[in-house]
């Protein structure tokens, strides 16, 4: 099967720039949000993207125009009729994303291909909600989508060669390295990383060190180039708080148990670069330690 149109369902942070990444290779895409603000704004994410690769002399401007001349955008799924393939890239809520390929399901012609971005919910869970599992398959980009080189790509129990072979050269022609993946929770980056970032946080309430030092400690003791608690407010602390409670759902072991201070910087709303405040404060428009809080 040949991939030629792909409709991207979250025009957020992710979704903009698998539409950039897909979009500068030459696939047709539909950018698919619910509301049209949102879509803009992820539009006005691939603009300011390949504005600044313009300026960098990494793009002509007839590049740009041809790119973003190749994205069109939607708040209604019934544009996915024409589409090849969809990369549902939402909020990581089980439910939510059952629902929308539910609709999908009933929209998309029989050949359609469904990946979905999800970082850590089974692909299993997900494609029995479809009639179609065999087409159904992980497709987990890494943020930030234009620079980040990785692709995981997870096969649910049913999904067939076919898929995983097209999802392959989808991810090759826009220019991505690939892994494939067993179907179990948090996959496999986002194991490992959890897994640091859960003993992160256990020194952090040990008292081992503190925020400050412990991302040094990791920058330049494992040449990270963001420390976890850095990085955790790069992604947002609610994804992350959904991601580990996806990892101790899954596996029922005590070392996923979630953080007790995330859980009560999610309550209070402090959700890290995107709130203003996470585990660091970016209200002067710049990281500094929080001096509201005592971790």
């Amino acid at each position: 099967m040949e991939v030629k149109t792909i409709m991207i369902v979250g025009a957020g942070f992710m979704g903009a720039g698998i539409a950039q990444v897909g979009a500068e290779v030459g696939y047709q895409i539909i950018l698919n949000d619910v509301s049209e603000d949102a879509v803009q704004r992820g539009l006005g994410t691939v603009t300011k993207n390949l504005t600044k690769n313009v300026q960098k002399g990494k793009l002509t401007e007839d590049e740009k125009s041809a790119t973003l001349a190749r994205i069109s955008t939607t708040t209604s799924l019934e544009a996915a009729k024409d589409a090849d393939l969809v990369i549902e890239a939402v909020f990581e809520n089980a439910d939510l994303k059952k629902a929308i390929f539910q609709q999908l399901d009933e929209i998309c012609k029989p050949d359609c291909i469904f990946a979905s971005n999800t970082s850590s919910i089974p692909i299993s869970q997900l494609a029995a909600a479809v009639k179609r599992p065999d087409k159904f398959i992980g497709m987990h980009f890494f943020s930030p989508v234009p620079v980040m080189k990785l692709v995981e790509l997870i096969r649910g129990i049913k999904t067939s060669q076919e898929t995983l072979v097209t999802v392959e050269e989808v991810a090759a022609k826009m220019k991505k390295e690939t892994v494939r993946v067993k179907d179990v929770p948090g996959f496999l980056v986002n194991r490992i990383n959890n897994a640091l970032r859960q003993e992160a946080y256990k020194c952090l309430e040990e008292g081992v060190a503190s925020v400050q030092d412990i991302d040094k400690a990791l920058k330049l003791g494992l040449r990270h180039p963001m420390g976890p608690f850095e990085l955790a407010d790069f992604v947002g602390l609610d994804v992350g708080l959904n991601i580990v409670k996806t990892l101790y759902d899954g596996y029922k072991d005590p070392k996923w148990r979630p953080s007790l201070i995330l859980e009560q910087l999610v309550l209070a709303g402090d959700l890290g670069r995107k709130s203003g405040k996470g585990w660091y404060d970016y209200t002067s428009g710049e990281m500094k330690p929080r001096t509201d809080v005592e971790f």
